[in-house]
């Protein structure tokens, strides 16, 4: 137990001060595996490699789709024309709800959340200008939108966060939708209201908007295309993601990773035909989404291995026996266990992957023993994963922080708010209703 402890902390700080999970993962397994009595090459051969082998097996195929789909979107302007559109209908006085709402949208139809920073952060700036709103507060409102309602809550999305749930639980991506539109609306009302109250805040004592050291422009692309043409790619991939498993016989255990498949395929190959006139620039994004899809993924299966030395050692039965203990239904432990890794690893699908690679079929069997609906447990794991994930160690939060030049001193109360403290209020009331038979 002291071993994990320490494997986890080393894990943490080190990626706190962004080091490469590539070889913390490893050499935070190592430690782990000294006091757990295991030999460290067997561990690391073994242990290790299939754990992080087994989950590049899984999901590799989304994080390459899912990657080329978002970089085809940036590079012909497809999210800038959405999120620049909506931003307009909102208005600039609402810059706040505007940026957040947009953000939500773009992450709703499949977009990487890293995409939809880089592609928002100009709009935000114009925005934000015309309100006189200080900038340090743009990326809580990015965060809010792109790591919270729209990644883990919402049903129907096809968000990495949405689908793992369906591997270990037999269900889809509109599993436990009550659940999810609850979760979903308090973390992004609860988030919109934080946010609106801090403004006012720091408008009271004096501050504004202050212009960015680098230029920052919002520019309108002229061959970008028209916000509705935009649009139908992200909605043709949460649609077929959503109707295909019902009218195509896949094998149940597979369904939803079939249907993301296929979706992405079609939102790829829509966008590219709608942007036909950018076909060059698409080829280069196909190249840059494959290449980044690599990194992302190898940089979370890093991790997911941690998971796996953490539960070959002796301790982890104690600590499965102790979470499993809990005298309370199973959604408290799943949701316990989910977010704690989460935490850890300062990754949501890491620790979400880790946390029911271990206890998955333990919380299925304990679920169909009192009567809980597995769409219940899919929510509850999903929405938990999207709270402690974003501590100040979190890959997504030190990238948000480097692209609109803030730091954690100046906006890590604001982020952490709405993606820490919101989302664990939002886990604890779907855990609760979830209890009540809510699905």
């Amino acid at each position: 137990m002291l071993g994990m402890l320490l494997g986890l902390v080393l894990l943490i700080v080190l990626a706190y001060k962004g080091q490469s999970m590539m070889w913390v993962a490893p050499v935070a397994a190592l430690v782990v595996a000294i006091f757990g009595g295991l030999d460290l090459l067997a561990a690391y051969t073994g242990d290790y490699m299939s754990g992080l082998v087994g989950f590049v097996k899984s999901w590799f195929p989304m994080f390459l789709l899912g990657a080329m789909f978002g970089k085809i979107m940036e590079v012909t302007g497809s999210a800038h024309s959405l999120a620049r559109r909506l931003s307009k209908l909102i208005g600039a006085h609402r810059a706040i709800i505007a940026v957040v709402i947009s953000c939500g949208l773009l992450v709703y139809g499949g977009i990487s959340l890293f995409v939809v920073v880089f592609a928002i952060y100009p709009i935000a700036v114009s925005l934000f200008r015309e309100a006189n709103l200080p900038r340090r507060l743009i990326p809580g409102c990015i965060a809010c939108g792109a790591f919270t309602f729209s990644m883990t809550a919402f049903p129907g999305n096809p968000q990495l966060n949405n689908i793992i749930p369906t591997r270990y639980f037999g269900t889809n991506a509109m599993s436990g939708p009550i659940l999810g539109i609850i979760g979903g609306l308090i973390m992004m009302v609860g988030g919109i209201i934080w946010l609106q109250y801090r403004a006012k805040k720091m408008v009271a004592a004096g501050e504004g908007f202050d212009e960015p050291t680098d230029v920052i422009e919002d520019s309108s692309h002229k061959d970008e295309p028209n916000a509705l043409v935009a649009l139908i790619p992200l909605v043709v991939v949460v649609l077929v993601l959503n109707v295909l498993p019902r009218v195509v016989a896949f094998p149940a255990d597979m369904a939803s990773t079939y249907a993301i498949i296929v979706a992405l395929l079609c939102g790829i190959l829509l966008a590219a035909v709608l942007n036909f006139k950018h076909m060059k620039a698409i080829l280069g994004a196909i190249n840059a989404g494959a290449n980044g899809s690599v990194s992302a993924i190898m940089n979370t299966s890093a991790v997911v291995g941690f998971g796996a030395v953490v539960k070959a050692v002796p301790g982890f039965a104690t600590l499965t026996e102790m979470v499993l203990g809990i005298k309370a239904s199973p959604l408290i432990s799943e949701a316990l266990s989910v977010t704690l890794l989460a935490g850890a690893t300062g990754s949501s699908s890491g620790g979400m992957g880790i946390a029911l690679e271990a206890l998955g079929a333990q919380y299925m069997t304990l679920a169909a023993q009192l009567g809980i609906h597995p769409g219940a447990l899919h929510r509850v794991a999903s929405i938990a994963s999207g709270g402690l994930d974003s501590l100040p160690h979190c890959g997504a939060v030190i990238t948000l922080l480097a692209v609109t030049g803030m730091n954690h001193k100046k906006s890590y109360a604001d982020i952490g708010m709405v993606t820490v403290v919101i989302p664990c209020i939002a886990t604890v009331a779907v855990v609760v209703l979830g209890m009540l038979g809510i699905v």
